[in-house]
């Protein structure tokens, strides 16, 4: 391209701080592997043969399209451009996550963020192969090979029918609940609830009935409404309205949330999200 653009091999050299035996010796060696001649030589300088510029356009063709690799790896790596893949337990409806990705949007719009549901091992297993980036999940147990940080907390709540008699209470005590029935969602996070009430319930000598329901968290708040029993929600969630039904706090009962990534995860989409979340998680215990 630059012997085409100056007419000469030794003018091309020096535009690209080469001699003009490098360059001769470059152009003659492409032209060994293609099989044809690209340039015409004469006393003055080299001018294209029909091969030599059938072959340009292909040239120029290549090198945008190698310049344009390196703009988007270059945003990629300033977090511009990508995408980060994001096990979610807790609600975004509000609180701590719903104003992290909040913001992360706003500051990386042209960052795809991906929310997968599900149960922490299956987010672990998940990270561990790299096939998701972080997951958002309750406790501070320490997983082998992966990193982590406690975020935020969210108050939990029991979910009861408006006719309930125990719906007139501002706040429930785990012994108030102790001979409720109880729905589950089959889906995450059903099995983490169920084992949450079988713990809590187990301190008042009883097991507690607990229904799996095949529906998605949503849809177990009309079964509520139904009185076909009791669930129990973290904090974020309730901001969610569904008719029939009201949300009790149950005194004493926090659950920590913490961020889980993998030490070998490179994605500086990543980072960048890691980043904001230690630093929002710093500025509300300071606060």
């Amino acid at each position: 391209m630059a012997a085409t653009e100056h007419g000469s091999f030794r003018k091309a050299g020096s535009a690209l701080g080469l001699s003009q035996s490098a360059i001769s010796r470059c152009v003659a060696e492409l032209e060994n592997k293609i099989g044809a001649s690209l340039f015409h030589r004469h006393t003055w300088g080299v001018s294209q043969t029909y091969a030599g510029q059938r072959f340009l356009s292909r040239a120029r063709r290549a090198i945008r399209t190698i310049s344009e690799g390196v703009d988007e790896a270059a945003s990629a790596g300033r977090s511009e451009l990508g995408r980060v893949r994001i096990g979610i337990y807790s609600s975004i409806a509000s609180g701590f996550l719903a104003d992290l990705l909040g913001i992360y949007g706003l500051h990386h719009p042209e960052i795809q963020i991906e929310m997968i549901d599900g149960n922490p091992i299956e987010h672990i297993s998940a990270i561990r192969q790299l096939s998701l980036d972080v997951a958002f999940i309750t406790g501070t147990r320490n997983w082998p090979d992966c990193d982590q940080r406690h975020l935020w907390s969210e108050r939990v709540f029991a979910v009861l029918p408006i006719h309930h008699a125990l719906a007139k209470n501002k706040k429930l005590r785990w012994r108030d609940l102790a001979e409720e029935t109880f729905i589950v969602s089959e889906t995450a996070p059903g099995q983490e609830i169920h084992d949450h009430l079988v713990r809590r319930i187990a301190d008042f000598g009883r097991h507690p009935v607990i229904q799996v329901q095949h529906v998605s968290r949503d849809n177990l708040m009309p079964l509520v409404a139904l009185d076909r029993g009791l669930t129990l929600v973290s904090e974020a969630m309730t901001v969610a309205q569904f008719p029939g039904v009201v949300y009790l706090q149950i005194l004493g009962e926090i659950l920590p949330f913490s961020a889980v990534w993998s030490a070998k995860n490179d994605n500086p989409a990543l980072r960048r999200l890691l980043s904001l979340a230690k630093t929002m998680a710093d500025r509300s215990v300071r606060s």
